[in-house]
């Protein structure tokens, strides 16, 4: 009982508990049970709240009426909060946004006549000054002009404050003569900025700084009448900076506040008649038909879908039962062409290819079965030891993938001080490349034995090559062959004598300097009557031969890059001076690294031979 209800246990002692500590005074403890109280609880309620959720509308109908209540519901209220976001809030911000653009284009424009009053010659400076108190005679009334000599610093200008009051000030300055220009703020100026807007107003921030109005006898504009019951106010206000004459160390932070109607502040933007404000209008009417098709088409679709949907969950209820009993011959009705019927319809065509699938399935579990038998036929046939040759240090390694390769390498000791080293590469996967790995084995074995047993005889690897590719077309079809690396060294002379068949060619490292061994001739396997030439090598202390298949160089990262026999040599060169175990390792490491998979694309085989230091 303790474990089922552990939280609503402790829920009620941490609200005894809290009750008992605030009743006693102590109120510090009090609010952090209580804190704790109420996260406890809350946990309960949303615990409790999906339980009883989750059994009200166990039914699928039950869900799609919560459904529709989230379809009918949830999308009115964004689109009611939406419209109410934008019209007051974006609104009042356009109200305040077209005030005080029109005070800066004010301030501008009283800079720019500051400026023209300043350049003009001294003679016609009077003219001049009554043109410009006829100018500003409506819009700026108390308008004053001074001239004066001093240096280039004109102080603060725009919108500024003197001994507490406002002003509307532009200076300019040329040939050390200064022109200020200052209008007194009034509540007809403010009004000017946007007739018909409704109240404009600046109040300091703070209130311990006095920003006035100057007084002209005017009264504030009233707020607009309000037209019909969607047309709200709209208040909002913008923070200004308000440099100081007396003391321009200290501006003065005030607000710039505007009130008016949305019926308002839509004809003040209209009033132009503008192309640009036509098409703002044809974009609002075409938003507001959208925000209705928006309600009517999800509701049309609601009922349309439900209905699908419960009767597409009846027949596949009805189906599954049917199957689970054995019946795979019951088949759903297909309704319509959208997603649920398409799921009808893989419903019926798994039905009926379900028994065939678990037939496949055994297929494939035999065919594993058999790969995996394949595969270890495969590691059989590789050496299980490395012959102990005097002055020569050799390794060969296989790493196996997801798939039987066709890689075969091999070391037989020929009697004497000779040795064989072979390194194959069967065209194709699977187990018939497997099974040709085996028939090219049995090929050398049996030119092994025929060595061993006539001592005298001359081990060429050409007229091996040749008599193991008569022996393996022989024995195989048409279409099968192999590349074939084969060597022979003899540790009395340290020299190697080979034949390439159209196999990677193996590379040198001697000096710090990588070389590629010859081909000397095609695959084997393809052609009875192929030729082919031998080579010969004296290796030299410190040399190291590595001999590879196309599992080391075939590897292909992300972006389809493989990884070339560039970087195997470098790789070479790079850990040369380790031994041949530390050498393959870093091998594939690196491959690893630049496939970015820890899982091999192809057999990755490597023979590396190392004449020892003497």
């Amino acid at each position: 009982m303790w474990r089922q209800f552990r939280l609503e246990i402790s829920a009620a002692i941490l609200i005894l508990l809290t009750a008992w500590v605030w009743t006693s005074g102590r109120l510090l403890n009090g609010a952090v049970l209580g804190l704790e109280a109420i996260v406890l609880t809350g946990i309960l309620a949303v615990r409790w709240g999906r339980i009883v959720l989750h059994r009200a509308i166990w039914h699928l109908r039950d869900r799609l009426i919560v459904a529709y209540l989230f379809i009918a519901v949830i999308p009115i209220a964004v689109i009611v909060l939406a419209a109410r976001w934008v019209v007051v809030d974006v609104g009042g911000q356009v109200a305040v946004y077209l005030v005080s653009t029109e005070l800066k284009r004010t301030v501008e424009e009283l800079a720019e006549t500051a400026r023209t009053l300043a350049q003009a010659p001294a003679a016609r400076r009077d003219v001049v000054l009554d043109e410009i108190a006829s100018l500003y005679t409506d819009r700026l009334p108390g308008l004053q002009a001074r001239v004066s000599a001093g240096p280039a610093d004109l102080g603060p200008a725009g919108v500024v404050a003197q001994q507490g009051r406002l002003y509307l000030r532009a200076r300019a300055a040329h040939n050390q003569q200064i022109v200020t220009l200052q209008a007194p703020i009034t509540r007809r100026t403010l009004s000017r900025l946007a007739p018909g807007l409704g109240p404009v107003s600046i109040i300091a921030l703070d209130a311990d700084q006095e920003l006035a109005l100057h007084d002209d006898g005017s009264q504030a504009p009233a707020l607009p009448a309000k037209r019909n019951r969607f047309d709200l106010e709209l208040r909002w206000a913008s923070q200004m900076s308000v440099p100081s004459v007396d003391d321009a160390s200290r501006p003065r932070e005030a607000l710039l506040g505007v009130r008016s109607r949305v019926a308002t502040l839509l004809e003040t933007i209209f009033a132009g008649g503008t192309s640009e404000q036509a098409d703002l209008r044809n974009d609002m009417r075409l938003a507001v038909i959208l925000l209705l098709l928006a309600q009517v088409i999800p509701v049309y679709i609601g009922v349309s879908v439900t209905r699908a949907i419960t009767e597409a969950f009846t027949g596949l209820h009805v189906g599954t039962q049917r199957i689970m009993r054995g019946d795979f011959s019951h088949r759903i009705a297909v309704k319509g062409d959208d997603q649920i019927a398409e799921v009808t319809t893989s419903f019926n065509q798994m039905t009926g290819n379900l028994e065939r699938l678990l037939e496949v399935a055994k297929a494939k579990e035999r065919f594993e079965a058999e790969l995996a038998i394949a595969r270890q036929v495969q590691e059989q046939l590789f050496p299980r030891t490395v012959p102990e040759i005097p002055g020569l240090e050799l390794r060969a390694v296989c790493h196996p993938a997801r798939m039987v390769s066709g890689d075969y390498y091999d070391d037989q000791p020929l009697g004497g001080t000779k040795t064989m080293l072979v390194l194959g590469d069967v065209a194709g996967k699977g187990v018939s490349a497997a099974l040709l790995m085996a028939s090219l084995q049995a090929c050398i074995r049996r030119q092994v034995g025929d060595l061993r047993a006539e001592p005298a005889r001359t081990a060429s690897p050409a007229q091996l090559v040749s008599d193991i590719n008569r022996q393996l077309y022989a024995s195989t079809s048409a279409e099968k062959f192999a590349t074939f690396f084969l060597a022979i060294y003899d540790h009395s002379t340290s020299e190697l004598a080979y034949t390439n068949a159209g196999h990677l060619p193996p590379i040198l490292v001697r000096g710090g300097k990588a070389e590629f061994l010859q081909v000397n001739g095609m695959v084997i396997g393809a052609f009875p009557g192929a030729k082919y030439e031998e080579s010969r090598l004296k290796l030299e202390p410190d040399d190291l031969l590595v001999g590879y298949t196309n599992g080391v160089t075939d590897p292909e990262n992300e972006f389809d890059e493989m990884f070339g026999e560039e970087r195997m040599t470098a790789v070479l060169l790079k850990e040369n001076g380790h031994d041949t175990t530390a050498v393959f390792n870093a091998m594939a490491a690196t491959v690893h690294q630049f496939t970015g998979s820890t899982e091999l694309q192809d057999y990755m085989t490597m023979v590396l031979v190392r004449r020892c230091p003497v």
